[in-house]
């Protein structure tokens, strides 16, 4: 949000810089300085080729005090789901990196960029070896788009996709430890238009294997709008090819999230207490008018649900893949199932669609 960035370089010159753009998702930004004269660029390096265990130096203004440089190695690659950036795919490092070190280099011995440094793991607020830098690859794929059309274009496919846990794997049957479950499809999106359904899972995206959900992420993010993305997915135990003309990514509104009544029902063997949807409960909780389901009111600490993760405010709209519209329905589809299975509920929360599997 700065309106005004001054860049100070070797010998206390300092000159005014132009922002050209920037990227949140990322933690991004590209500048221009006009004026400044004899600046040499750094050699751009290739972060998919970084290995553990390699030396790299670390490149900043730690706490004001004057430039600093400090050495470490490559602690890991990839490092993701840590709630950093919306684009988690950091190399990680022991070298010291402590506030003012952002937007520092990260530097191979030759003295190439193969990463910016962004953050670290602390209960101190300062170096405890557990430091984050973007990767270049990364960082240079976002310059180019700045550079070229003042912004960052993604592709999007109107999905919404969950890791395949053992607890999911079991529940659908499935053998194979690697893809990506679909557990809600945007009506009218890329992917309703493509024939995608929820249920089926992702296992390759132009004839490169799907690890997981941030894999599936990530790749689908670095296509283009406009493109085209061939899918190989599982459906119901067979495997088809789809082909998805993607669209552009919107940026992301946060939702809060809006605490429903107390119910008078009675708690079920999840250790759930549901009741009945209103239309004033769904007005509070932001759903659809027609959204149908049971609202899960209360959850009991420690019981099957708590420990999959349902909370209070998801709506349960299905059981082992059969719908349910109200309680009563709920309550039918529980005891019918096996007792010696996960039970697999579709929930819907604040609008978006997730798969739960809860072992009993």
């Amino acid at each position: 949000s700065s309106t005004e960035v001054l860049v100070l370089f070797g010998k206390n010159e300092e000159y005014k810089a132009k922002i050209l753009g920037t990227d949140p998702q990322t933690d991004i930004a590209v500048l221009k300085v006009d004026k400044a004269k004899n600046l040499k660029p750094i050699t751009l390096g290739d972060s998919s080729k970084v290995r553990i265990g390699e030396f790299v130096l670390a490149i900043g203004n730690p706490f004001g005090v004057g430039r600093t440089v400090t050495m470490g190695i490559i602690s890991a690659t990839g490092r993701g789901e840590l709630g950093i950036t919306g684009y988690d795919d950091f190399i990680q490092t022991d070298a010291a990196i402590n506030p003012g070190n952002s937007g520092g280099a990260l530097v191979s011995p030759d003295g190439r960029l193969v990463g910016i440094n962004t953050a670290i793991l602390s209960r101190s607020a300062g170096n405890v070896g557990i430091g984050f830098a973007v990767p270049v690859n990364m960082a240079r794929n976002v310059m180019d788009q700045i550079v070229k059309q003042g912004k960052v274009v993604r592709g999007f496919m109107g999905v919404n996709i969950q890791d395949l846990t053992p607890a999911i794997r079991s529940a659908f049957r499935l053998s194979q430890d690697q893809g990506a479950l679909i557990s809600g499809v945007e009506e009218g999106g890329p992917a309703d238009s493509a024939g995608l359904e929820r249920g089926d899972v992702v296992l390759s995206l132009n004839g490169q294997p799907v690890q997981d959900s941030r894999d599936l992420r990530f790749k689908i993010a670095s296509l283009r709008p406009g493109s085209t993305a061939r899918l190989q997915v599982l459906r119901e135990g067979q495997r088809r090819e789809i082909n998805v003309q993607l669209g552009e990514r919107p940026e992301s509104e946060a939702d809060s999230p809006v605490s429903p009544e107390e119910p008078e029902s009675s708690s079920s063997a999840l250790g759930i207490q549901v009741q009945d949807l209103t239309q004033e409960i769904r007005q509070q909780l932001q759903l659809e008018p027609g959204t149908q389901g049971a609202l899960v009111a209360a959850v009991q600490p420690g019981s099957p649900a708590a420990e999959a993760g349902l909370t209070r405010g998801d709506v349960i709209q299905e059981v082992n893949r059969k719908p349910v519209r109200r309680v009563q329905e709920l309550r039918q589809a529980l005891s019918s199932a096996g007792k010696d299975q996960p039970v697999l509920l579709l929930i819907n929360r604040l609008g978006s669609t997730t798969y739960v599997a809860i072992e009993r």
